[in-house]
């Protein structure tokens, strides 16, 4: 089997395919401290050891079948954690089961974890606590076979104080006083569906609860539910559409819960409960990123990629469901525009990252990379545009999605790597493998920079956005006189973004363009997080001073990585600003996300 480069576990010998655990949130120390019990299979004769991924983890004690087992760490490398060995009693026989169960508690610096005070949430009442393991964390949390390459179903019962509510990436299962403390709770849940372990996820906090759908909650702190619940209300027409898309929904439930501005990602996948940024309460983009989230319940979720350097089959495949559920609510030249919109995006990232760079190949090579140093936007957008590109060559949509479903059904519930994904290609389409010949699969998948080809796009929607950037970047001093708010008025939210993004690919404007675009349009006064953003990246860079203090609020206000990492690195490239910018990330990083605070520490040069 291949081996996950991101992973000390050797799922060849050993899978662990069921997980009990119960653990305790303890606010005051700042961990979960319990117990973890996996069912293991030996995969093959005489096994005597099992190898676990952990990071920063304490481990009491192991037993197995109830017997105490010998347990040592190796070497602790870099990012990737510290593997935990552990010696069996007595040699399993291929085939046999074992309950290894693991005392465990996790460290308040771990990697997955982000506490608050009760100051840093909403109704500065209560604590909170969210956890995020894709792509790595989950052993930052309790030992396990920390790769996408297997997958376990699991049982939990989660002890927090009994005024808050505990919620996980599984289906609820009740809840009960803790019978060893009073001022406690316990909350059960059970996942019957497999999972990786980059799915396992739990959150603490003062939630409450609104039905907008007839399987779908949407969780949130009392201040924010009912604008989430109404900014949510599409999701069972999203989940409907994806379901005729991509076959049915097998996961029951499917919540939405909103986190704390500190949330590293637009939204997270979890199986059951998917975790959005509170960004997209003030977003446009909330249908592509609730449409994007339910998505992966097909694409990642049950089909999953073997290992990180594969991220593509799962991203790439769930923007290209994405975008066919944008189609059938706005229509074609709609899913052209957004499609077109991606491209944009993806020759944005080649730009930041370079085009020789390595990690801009679609399969990238992970031997002592860091899959959270390695992701960008490259598997999401040079992947749909393969697929797009390969629904082009091949007869369109409607016969691509045919594909799409029978991929779907092939590989549910199993982890797979590109070379599955290409057979599988060539054998739906066997009728049509001259076509398939002709693509060049090896710059595609093994070529850095843009892509060999470029599928085509309707411009409908965004001839309208050209033309605007393009006078503004053609226009002398002697012009900017031309230019009014009626420029604007047949533009819809997501042609503005896209007209700012086309002015982004170029070269900076002059100070004097941004200064009259903000008198004529007045971008300053739209809260509209992805328009801020692209608007206070373009200000930056066209060095107005008076942009700097606003850029630094949308910087740490919310801590969401597409709108924090780059506002950094601007300010940190403008010399008016370096300075401050650097202040201001040490001053915050304490309260950051831990993920986010080490990659921003890496853009600005403060890697402890």
């Amino acid at each position: 089997a291949m081996a996950d480069p991101s992973s000390f576990a050797s799922p060849s010998c050993c899978l662990t395919r069921h997980l009990h655990l119960r653990c305790r949130a303890d606010f005051g120390a700042r961990t979960l401290r319990g117990t973890a019990a996996l069912t293991a299979r030996a995969e093959r004769e005489a096994l005597r050891c099992l190898v676990l991924d952990t990071r920063d983890v304490q481990v009491f004690k192991v037993t197995v079948n109830g017997q105490d087992a010998q347990f040592a760490f190796g070497e602790k490398h870099s990012f990737k954690g510290t593997p935990l060995e552990i010696t069996f009693p007595n040699e399993l026989r291929r085939g046999q089961e074992a309950i290894v169960e693991i005392s465990f508690e996790s460290s308040p610096q771990s990697s997955a974890l982000q506490w608050f005070t009760p100051e840093q949430t909403s109704g500065k009442k209560h604590p909170f606590l969210f956890s995020q393991c894709q792509a790595t964390h989950c052993r930052a949390i309790f030992p396990c076979q920390d790769t996408p390459a297997v997958k376990l179903t699991y049982y939990a019962e989660i002890s927090v104080p009994k005024e808050l509510v505990a919620l996980m990436s599984a289906n609820r299962d009740g809840e009960a006083p803790d019978p060893e403390d009073s001022t406690r709770k316990i909350y059960r849940f059970s996942q019957n569906v497999p999972i990786p372990c980059y799915l396992f996820a739990l959150v603490v906090g003062a939630l409450e609860s609104r039905k907008i759908g007839p399987r779908t909650l949407v969780w949130a702190e009392k201040e924010l539910v009912d604008k989430s619940a109404y900014e949510f209300s599409e999701a069972e027409a999203m989940l409907k559409a994806a379901e005729d898309l991509a076959g049915p929904y097998v996961w029951g439930q499917y919540d939405l819960l909103v986190l704390p501005p500190s949330f590293p990602y637009g939204g997270m996948e979890n199986p059951c409960l998917t975790f959005v940024t509170p960004t997209l309460l003030v977003s446009i983009a909330v249908i592509k990123v609730i449409a994007h989230e339910i998505s992966h319940s097909w694409t990642g979720n049950l089909v999953t990629n073997k290992t990180w350097e594969h991220f593509w089959l799962n991203e790439g495949h769930t923007v290209y469901l994405e975008r066919r559920i944008g189609g059938r609510l706005f229509g074609e030249q709609f899913r052209h525009f957004q499609a077109l919109g991606g491209w944009r995006e993806l020759q944005n990232t080649i730009n930041t990252l370079g085009d020789k760079n390595p990690v801009t190949n679609l399969v990238i090579n992970l031997d002592e990379v860091d899959p959270d140093v390695a992701y960008s936007s490259v598997p999401y957008e040079k992947g749909f545009a393969l697929l797009f590109y390969l629904e082009q060559l091949l007869g369109g949509p409607d016969i691509f999605i045919g594909f799409l479903k029978a991929y779907v059904q092939q590989f549910a519930y199993k982890s797979i790597v590109t070379e599955d994904w290409k057979n599988f290609l060539y054998s739906y389409f066997k009728d049509k493998v001259d076509i398939l010949d002709k693509v060049d699969w090896n710059s595609w998948f093994h070529a850095p920079g843009m892509p060999p080809v470029k599928p085509t796009y309707d411009m409908t929607l965004s001839n309208a956005c050209v033309a605007l950037s393009q006078r503004w970047i053609q226009a002398k001093e002697s012009d900017l006189g031309s230019f009014s708010s009626a420029d604007l008025k047949e533009m819809s939210s997501h042609q503005l973004i896209e007209f700012l993004a086309l002015l982004l690919l170029e070269a900076p404007l002059p100070l004097s363009h941004v200064q009259r675009m903000q008198e004529v349009y007045d971008f300053n006064a739209i809260n509209n997080s992805e328009i801020r953003f692209r608007w206070l990246r373009l200000c930056i860079r066209s060095k107005w001073e008076e942009a700097i203090p606003l850029a630094l609020k949308m910087a740490t206000d919310q801590g969401r990585m597409k709108f924090t990492r780059p506002l950094f690195r601007d300010l940190y490239s403008f010399d008016k600003s370096r300075d401050l910018a650097v202040k201001t990330f040490l001053e915050h990083r304490a309260s950051m996300h831990p993920v986010t605070s080490m990659l921003v520490g890496k853009d600005l040069k403060q890697d402890q």
